[in-house]
């Protein structure tokens, strides 16, 4: 049996009650985490989400953040969207992006003016994070409300290049977005997620009473009618096409949505993640969607996408209903080395979960993996598969919160709602951590964003939150006497990041699988680097490396408690230092 801690900062720790749902009898490190949002510098930070009165619709969806190494240092920085006024205001400014700096202390500072992403005016939704130019440097993708924006990073400076780049789109909602090379030419292409056709000008009145468009009566005389004006809900506006941009490997992109298959479905997507489901070393992808079925695209390896959502059985739910899909994430979460799909959905609706049962077709497991029962109260926006305790296998956060600002809301759950640690049992049977007074599970937030990273470099995962209308938390893990082993990858005929590669490694009797991607999530990045928990393993007795480019690597005996640096075919690695 195991248990997990979890702790608030300069609170005393309690151990939570034993997991036996998920036990594999075997005795599991305790994870501590804590609350450091303050000590780090980071508690200036307030999303606004632009509320002003008019319960506009994109009020409720707020925005994302997460991990990135702006200046190269092997520090992870925090990147975080600011968002801002809906309505032009030019007596506003907030920053839409706020870029902090890892001081190598435990602290950040605001680099954002530095770095040159101040100045920007934007109601900005979400980032992906990757060297789509393959320069050694990280840049930035920024969706928002209106035209996106795309940051090549030069050194540590940015510079707004999107238009240039052919990437900025139409005037549209875009929400998530990802990096990933679809075709397999070492750079990376561009895949966005759009949501729904909403402007201030089309907005829909909605109340208790009706639902109306605006006419030429004001807000106050429709309430008198109609009653107090609120969110409607998505199915009150149509969707938008997603975009997809192949990258021309010379700085530029070229749009291809309908090229490569993707311009056919208007699904209000709102999250997307990368994998490869039949191991045929393309890259395929899933796209959540908001009160539409979700979407599969099988890679065709000829440049373009087939969607086989419908016939894999991951569309809908078990009854044939299609659910709220918002953030998503990809892993293998049990001895069978398929992956399952994890998707984030609406209270009354619980965490939906996918498992490939080979030859195209997913089985619905959210009952049988524990998740569905906890999650049905939950309204789930972000979500992160990620070993929080280093036992060899992935476990599950929720980050939660309602959209309707009534409590209780009309079907039972809060407004504010706790985040949810499903821990693995190692079979994919996951067990809800219960949290201690004063822990950060004890919180209740209006969560959205959630991504991990290990940004104090002691080896294990650390986990940012965002908020929607409200504050950024990050949580320290001090996870101790487990072992680990952390790899980073430099890709030579691949893409520079490594982007798409599979890594497999064996410890002892665990064979554990990692896949370097962006993507994931809601509107987040978490950091590239692939972390294989070890439990009281000293050694990853082998690991193989397949690149997107069809290389294979192959490592024996390697020691634990260390991070390493992989390059394409070298037959060799290092280990990874920090610049100084």
């Amino acid at each position: 049996m195991f248990s997990v801690l979890v702790v608030g900062c300069h609170e005393n720790a309690e151990r939570s009650s034993d997991l036996t749902a998920a036990s594999n009898n075997q005795q599991k490190p305790l994870p501590t985490l804590t609350k450091i949002t303050q000590e780090a510098g980071l508690s200036g930070f307030n999303h606004d989400n632009g509320a002003r009165g008019k319960m506009y619709f994109p009020e409720q969806m707020g925005s994302g953040g997460g991990f990135i190494d702006y200046d190269g240092d092997g520090w992870l920085d925090i990147l975080l969207v600011g968002g801002g006024p809906i309505d032009p205001d030019p007596s506003t400014h907030i920053e839409a992006l706020r870029l902090y700096k890892n001081n190598r202390n435990g602290t950040f500072t605001d680099v954002t003016e530095a770095s040159g992403l101040s100045g920007f005016q934007a109601y900005g939704n979400g980032i992906t994070v990757a060297d789509y130019d393959n320069d050694g440097d990280e840049d930035i993708y920024f969706t928002t409300l209106l035209e996106n924006y795309l940051f090549r990073n030069d050194n540590g400076t940015y510079s707004s290049v999107g238009d240039q780049a052919g990437v900025s789109g139409e005037p549209k909602w875009s929400s998530s977005a990802l990096f990933f090379d679809a075709d397999l030419d070492g750079d990376l292409d561009l895949y966005v997620a759009n949501y729904v056709n909403w402007s201030p000008e089309s907005d829909i009145f909605c109340s208790i009473q009706g639902i109306v468009l605006l006419d030429t009566r004001g807000a106050k005389d429709l309430e008198k009618s109609y009653g107090r004006k609120i969110y409607c809900a998505p199915h009150e506006y149509s969707g938008l096409a997603n975009y997809f941009y192949r990258n021309d490997g010379n700085g530029s992109f070229t749009d291809e949505t309908e090229q490569a298959g993707f311009y056919q479905n208007e699904g209000k997507s709102l999250g997307v993640a990368e994998f490869d489901f039949n191991r045929d070393g393309w890259p395929d992808l899933i796209v959540s969607n908001d009160a539409e079925p979700d979407l599969l695209y099988k890679n065709n390896k000829d440049g373009t996408f087939s969607e086989i959502g419908k016939q894999s059985g991951i569309a809908f739910d078990e009854i044939g209903n299609a659910r709220a899909g918002m953030g998503i994430d990809v892993g293998v979460v049990d001895n069978s080395g398929q992956e399952s799909i994890f998707i984030g959905n609406f209270s009354s609706e619980t965490i939906g979960v996918y498992k490939h049962e080979g030859n195209e077709l997913f089985t619905d497991r959210a009952a049988a993996s524990r998740i569905g029962p906890p999650s049905f109260l939950t309204l789930t926006f972000g979500l992160i598969l990620f070993d929080i305790e280093y036992d060899g296998d992935l476990d599950l956060l929720a980050a939660n919160g309602h959209v309707w600002a009534i409590r209780p809301t009309l079907d039972g759950s809060t407004y504010r709602q706790k985040p949810q640690l499903f821990v693995n049992g190692g079979s994919g049977i996951f067990a809800e951590v219960p949290s201690n007074p004063g822990s950060p599970f004890q919180q209740e937030l209006v969560a959205r964003g959630a991504s991990y990273g290990d940004y104090d470099r002691d080896g294990d995962l650390d986990i940012l939150l965002t908020e929607n209308n409200g504050p950024a938390h990050l949580w320290r893990n001090d996870l101790r006497d487990a072992n680990y082993l952390r790899v980073r990858l430099r890709g030579e005929k691949s893409n520079k990041e490594g982007l798409g590669t599979q890594l497999i490694a064996v410890s002892g009797n665990k064979r554990m699988y990692q896949r370097i991607r962006t993507g994931s999530s809601y509107l987040s990045q978490s950091e590239k680097v692939a972390s294989f928990g070890l439990s009281d393993q000293t050694q990853v007795d082998s690991l193989l490396v397949k690149w997107p480019s069809g290389q294979v690597d192959i490592f024996t005996n390697l020691s634990g408690n260390q991070e390493l640096q992989i390059t394409e075919g070298a037959g060799n690695y290092d280990v990874f230092t920090p610049s100084q």
